[in-house]
């Protein structure tokens, strides 16, 4: 999928979903209303399309402050370690955490 999403085996809420954020990415200013109702005629919900935009969004913040402030990756071990964390327990601070 990561190759080519748009012949990879996913499901065509999925797949209609990724057209929509590839195009946000991409070509935000030519999104229109008319994406946003493929996608939800494909049966993705509008909270499923919010929750899409959302994570899309931070992602591309994040990629261009690390662009900006010459951010390097962390080791493969350290994201490993957090996608078990994130599996295990979602993607929640826990209250400790954040004093």
């Amino acid at each position: 999928m990561i190759e080519d999403w748009r012949s990879a085996p996913v499901d065509p809420p999925l797949r209609a979903m990724l057209g929509f954020l590839e195009k946000l990415t991409l070509t935000p200013s030519a999104l229109t209303a008319a994406d946003a109702d493929a996608v939800r005629a494909a049966g993705v919900s509008d909270r499923a399309i919010e929750d899409a935009i959302h994570v899309c969004a931070s992602f591309v913040l994040i990629n261009k402050l690390a662009d900006a402030f010459g951010w390097a990756p962390l080791d493969d071990a350290v994201y490993d370690r957090r996608g078990e964390i994130a599996l295990e327990r979602g993607y929640t601070i826990p209250p400790p955490a954040l004093d």
